[in-house]
């Protein structure tokens, strides 16, 4: 499958480039980032996936979480896809809100119409996307994690732990801990995936920690001044089902912060450091 280069920039020593391609799997254009430290010129590097939140673009964490540093650094490629299929004919929420439909893929393959065509993020990002990433650039497979934001926290999360063997690395920053249990999942979920909330379970994060085969250990950063932390992201609710579940995990919850790329770059080498520890072994 042939991309198409947007841009591409020097940015630490390597490039970050941007790139479009007709999706299989979402049945329109898709945009995704590439940072790619210099390393990958001459040999295959590792790589982590960011998955952004509610709203976001993938230009979003490429222009605002500074994490090219640390990628450079530690010799890391970092993928940065898009949060939804885009496009002429892609649905939408019926009131345009933020938390549904265009820019709120919730990292599920929806099975409910009029979404069930186009909205299969699961899909795009654990199969077509490293596929197409494989085969362009000079990365190497067996060494991957995944983090993310907010909406994207529950993806990375619920992704890695669906998926044992796949990730070497997973961490989140304020995920939505337990989408079952809080507005914007409830919504997403039984929105994409209908009313029967047996399949909703293995797209929140508390539940695949009790059926996980793989002990992962997690590291989660969550502001406490977050204005979103009680009624949507539910950290503790985690942090119960990983001690519950003796699974590894180090919840950090930060004074002073909110919800925001500030928040996200200020503990962005922390995350960086996580991954490159469990890549470069």
């Amino acid at each position: 499958m042939s991309l198409t280069e947007l841009s591409s920039v020097k940015s630490f020593g390597g490039l970050q480039k941007r790139f479009e391609h007709q999706s299989e799997t979402c049945k329109c254009k898709m945009i995704f980032a590439v940072y790619l430290p210099k390393e990958a010129e001459t040999e295959k590097v590792p790589l982590v996936y960011w998955l952004s939140g509610l709203t976001c673009t993938d230009e979003n964490f490429v222009t605002k979480a500074g994490a090219q540093a640390y990628a450079a650094k530690h010799g890391i490629a970092i993928i940065a896809p898009d949060t939804s299929p885009r496009g002429e004919g892609v649905p939408d929420d019926a009131e345009a809100a933020y938390d549904f439909g265009l820019g709120a893929g919730f990292y599920v393959n929806a099975t409910e119409a009029p979404f069930s065509t186009n909205y299969h993020m699961y899909d795009y990002i654990t199969k077509e996307l490293p596929a197409l990433v494989n085969a362009n650039f000079n990365v190497d497979p067996a060494r991957t994690g995944i983090f993310g934001h907010s909406m994207g926290g529950h993806g990375a999360l619920t992704i890695a732990l669906n998926n044992p063997g796949v990730y070497k690395s997973v961490s989140a920053f304020a995920p939505i801990s337990s989408p079952m249990n809080c507005p914007w999942g409830e919504k997403a979920l039984g929105g994409y995936l209908g009313s029967d909330r047996e399949t909703w379970k293995k797209h929140d994060a508390c539940y695949m920690i009790s059926q996980a085969t793989e002990r992962l250990p997690l590291l989660i950063d969550q502001g406490d001044a977050d204005p979103f932390l009680v009624e949507q992201l539910k950290p503790e609710l985690l942090n119960s089902a990983a001690s519950e579940h003796n699974h590894p995990i180090t919840l950090r919850m930060q004074p002073g912060y909110d919800h925001s790329y500030y928040f996200i770059s200020t503990f962005m080498e922390d995350h960086m450091d996580h991954h490159a520890k469990a890549l470069k072994n």
